[in-house]
C-alpha cells in the first residue's frame, strides 16, 4: 500500500470539513462491510488531538468513516503522558501522516481557566482545576498584552479576549508535544508527518488551520 504524505492527508480532511461545511456529507466507509474489513487491523489517515467538547465530533467534522481518524480527546486538549503516548503510537505503528490538534471558540475549559483568575472566582474541584490551570499562562500572555492587569494583579475576566486565549492555548500545546516527543519531532524532520493547528467555528462548522509544522503542501 502506498503511504498517504502528510498533505494528501491533509487535503482529505479540508474536502471533508468543506463537505460537513456546506450540508452535504458523504459518511463514507461506515456501513457493514467497512466495518468487517477493519476487524484485524486499522490504518487511519489521520491522528486528531481535540477538547471533549461534544460539539466537537471528529468524524462528523471531517465526514469520515469507521477506520479513517485516530482521535484522543480531552477537556481543553491538555497535553499528558497519556496523549503523548498515543500520538505516538499512531505516527510509530499506525505510521499516520498527520496530527491535527484541533481547538475551538467558546470553549469550556478556555472559559473556566479566565474565570479561574477573578477575583470574586469561586474555587474549582481539584481535578478540574489542575486540568484548566494548563491553560493560565496563555491567558496572561494575552491579558499581559492588552494591558489588562490591574497595579494590584487582579484581572477582570469579561475583559479577556477568550478567542484569542484559544489560540494561543492551541500553540501552546503543539509547542508542548514537540517538546514532549523526540518521535514526533524526528518523524516531522523527516518528512513523513506534519501537525496542523487548527481551530473549529461551531456556528460555522468550519475548521481554520492556525499553525502547521511540517510540510502539507501550503
Amino acid at each position: 500500500m502506498t503511504k498517504t504524505t502528510p498533505a494528501k492527508a491533509w487535503e482529505e480532511m479540508t474536502r471533508g470539513n468543506e463537505r460537513f461545511v456546506t450540508g452535504a456529507p458523504a459518511h463514507p466507509r461506515q456501513d457493514v462491510d467497512r466495518r468487517a474489513e477493519l476487524v484485524a487491523a486499522q490504518r487511519p489517515m489521520s491522528a486528531l488531538f481535540g477538547c471533549s467538547d461534544s460539539r466537537l465530533a471528529a468524524e462528523i467534522i471531517f465526514d469520515k468513516g469507521l477506520g479513517d481518524l485516530f482521535v484522543v480527546r480531552n477537556a481543553g486538549q491538555i497535553i499528558s503522558d497519556s496523549v503523548v503516548g498515543s500520538l505516538e503510537y499512531a505516527v510509530s505503528v499506525l505510521e499516520v501522516p498527520l496530527i491535527v490538534v484541533l481547538g475551538h471558540d467558546n470553549c469550556g475549559a478556555v472559559n473556566g481557566a479566565i474565570n479561574m483568575l477573578g477575583p470574586d472566582a469561586n474555587p474549582l474541584p481539584p481535578h478540574i482545576e489542575s486540568l484548566v490551570s494548563r491553560i493560565v499562562p496563555a491567558i496572561r500572555r494575552v491579558a499581559g498584552k492588552a494591558g489588562l492587569f490591574a497595579p494590584d494583579g487582579s484581572l477582570d475576566p469579561q475583559a479577556v479576549d477568550a478567542l484569542e486565549v484559544g489560540r494561543e492555548h492551541l500553540r501552546d500545546t503543539i509547542a508542548e508535544l514537540m517538546e514532549s516527543s523526540e518521535l514526533i519531532t524526528q518523524a516531522i524532520a523527516e518528512g513523513n508527518l506534519a501537525i496542523v493547528g487548527a481551530n473549529y467555528r461551531l456556528g460555522q462548522g468550519r475548521v481554520q488551520p492556525d499553525v502547521v509544522v511540517g510540510d502539507i503542501g501550503i
